[in-house]
């Protein structure tokens, strides 16, 4: 039996998770940062601090469930694998897991935020098999990435390219906005799939692509001026989500006619809306994590601790 302790301390949520091999179940806990009401996020220097507060309180939280005699520590460290990618909040997880693997005698293993993602979902939907050694189209949309991915693994290292992204405005950042926009408290995600689901429109969107890259900017737009029209709420909650489904869909459609029929990962927060999964699952198959999986979280991290340790 070996335990393997994972961080995540993102622009929304501090996470902390065991991965135990010998019930190959992940034990998470994590908190999401606390944004003023009609705020669209927080700075960086609110959210480490916020970080600082809130890791060592999960993280008691965590192991008072369990006496867990940790074999190796691992942390998301930046935003993705890529030179210059970095964000000050990451440095909260890492400054933590340095300390407690140097004070443990215990190896340290770092991770890029998306890599997390992605090693979280293929945990959630049952696929580590393609962590050990596969090749797949991961899409990573949230509020502070909109990419899609082909990726190459073995033994927990995952060699990514880029296939599509946007370069203005990313998918979560605009739901978050125009839920703040129709007075919803950041992070608006859940709130605006709620309030969507109670219109009975659907609408037809054709986003602007680029080179195979969508823009998203638009849509804030677009939403402004459906509510100064009169549009109800619920209706722009629903236009907003068939405006990403449809960016969603094209770039799956164009994956497809590049890479052929190899298995489709969707991870990140704003995949976890059941419209969005449930319409993409249906049209293209594809695997999906569960929402405790998709949204920011330190289970993906555990797993990979636990594959680069030998221990999957």
């Amino acid at each position: 039996m070996a335990y393997y302790f994972g961080i995540d301390t993102s622009n929304y949520t501090t996470s902390a998770a065991v991965y135990d091999t010998d019930t190959r179940a992940v034990t998470q806990v994590k908190k999401l940062l606390t944004v003023r009401p009609g705020e669209r996020g927080l700075r960086q220097s609110d959210a480490v601090f916020q970080h600082t507060r809130q890791l060592p309180e999960l993280t008691e939280q965590l192991f008072s469930q369990n006496t867990y005699h940790l074999s190796a520590v691992g942390v998301s460290a930046f935003p993705r694998r890529q030179e210059g990618s970095y964000m000050p909040c990451f440095l909260v997880g890492e400054g933590t897991a340095r300390t407690l693997a140097a004070a443990s005698g215990l190896p340290l293993y770092r991770f890029s935020h998306q890599e997390g993602h992605i090693a979280a979902a293929l945990y959630s939907c049952g696929r580590l098999d393609l962590l050990r050694k596969g090749e797949f189209i991961a899409f990573h949309f949230s509020g502070g990435t909109t990419e899609c991915v082909h990726c190459l693994a073995e033994n927990g290292e995952i060699r990514v390219q880029l296939f599509a992204h946007t370069d203005d405005l990313n998918t979560g950042q605009a739901i978050d906005r125009i839920g703040v926009m129709m007075g919803m408290q950041f992070p608006c995600g859940p709130e605006l799939e709620r309030l969507a689901a109670q219109s009975s429109r659907t609408f037809r969107v054709r986003p602007s692509f680029k080179d195979g890259n969508p823009s998203v900017s638009g849509l804030e737009n677009k939403a402004a001026q459906m509510l100064r029209a009169g549009e109800t709420p619920a209706d722009v909650a629903h236009y907003t989500l068939d405006y990403i489904l449809a960016v969603v869909d094209q770039i799956t459609r164009n994956a497809r006619e590049k890479f052929g029929d190899l298995p489709l990962i969707y991870a990140g927060g704003v995949m976890s809306n059941r419209y969005i999964a449930g319409e993409i699952r249906r049209r293209y198959g594809g695997f999906f994590a569960e929402p405790a999986f998709s949204s920011d979280n330190a289970a993906g991290i555990a797993v990979l601790t636990a594959l680069k340790g030998g221990a999957l």
